[in-house]
């Protein structure tokens, strides 16, 4: 399609309301990968009638670094550029031509406009960059929630403009084991300081609903 062989991956579970403006959205690619870590409403099927190679594997014990590790293992390796995305988001069209315009030589990772939420009205209000477009090597996730992309060396990256890549998440998705996974998150310690952003977070939440509600939980989220 491209100058550049380009895959989507993913982790999914239960999101066969998803499934189709999802597969839609990644169609610019040469190939989706999906990792289903335990659904009960069909959508491994669905994503597999749709074009996408799925595997299905349970986790254990849960984290969302070594779901992610997973998916990734399932792209070849000869591809060039990997897109991680979640079945919740969808692409502005033409964003396969934008990532490859911006892929220029010794880049190995892309930032992109990432639209997290939006105002009742329907406006854009958290508004971020997001960095889960890379190099097929090179790469690992980190932290058992709001994992990261972290390099194994030095890399470089390039902004994609014309990537936009938006959220639309399912507002009765239950986020109660995110509590115990910041826990543990917090006391793995990192070097990144993602830890202690997590310990602020934590230490102003009494409830799940107040921490997916603080300023920090949408720039984690990318």
């Amino acid at each position: 399609m491209g100058k550049y062989r380009v895959c989507v991956y993913a982790i999914c579970k239960n999101e066969s309301q998803f499934a189709a403006r999802w597969m839609e959205s990644m169609a610019e690619a040469d190939g989706i990968y999906v990792l289903d870590t335990g659904s009960t409403d069909g959508t491994p099927g669905l994503l597999r009638s749709l074009g996408a190679i799925v595997e299905e594997a349970a986790i254990t014990p849960w984290r969302f670094d070594a779901a992610r590790n997973r998916s990734l293992e399932l792209v070849p390796s000869e591809a060039d550029i990997c897109v991680c995305t979640d079945l919740d988001e969808v692409f502005t069209p033409g964003w396969r031509a934008a990532l490859e315009a911006a892929w220029g030589k010794g880049v190995s990772r892309l930032r992109y406009k990432y639209v997290w939420s939006f105002t009742p009205e329907g406006k854009e209000d958290v508004v971020f960059y997001g960095d889960k477009i890379h190099a097929r090597q090179g790469y690992a996730w980190v932290h058992p929630v709001h994992e990261v992309l972290r390099p194994e060396g030095h890399e470089i990256s390039a902004l994609a403009e014309g990537v936009q890549l938006t959220h639309h998440p399912d507002p009765a998705k239950s986020r109660a084991q995110y509590l115990p996974l910041l826990e543990l998150a917090v006391a793995e310690k990192d070097a990144d300081g993602t830890a202690d952003i997590l310990q602020r977070m934590l230490d102003g939440a009494d409830t799940i609903g107040d921490f997916c509600r603080s300023p920090l939980y949408g720039h984690l989220s990318l």
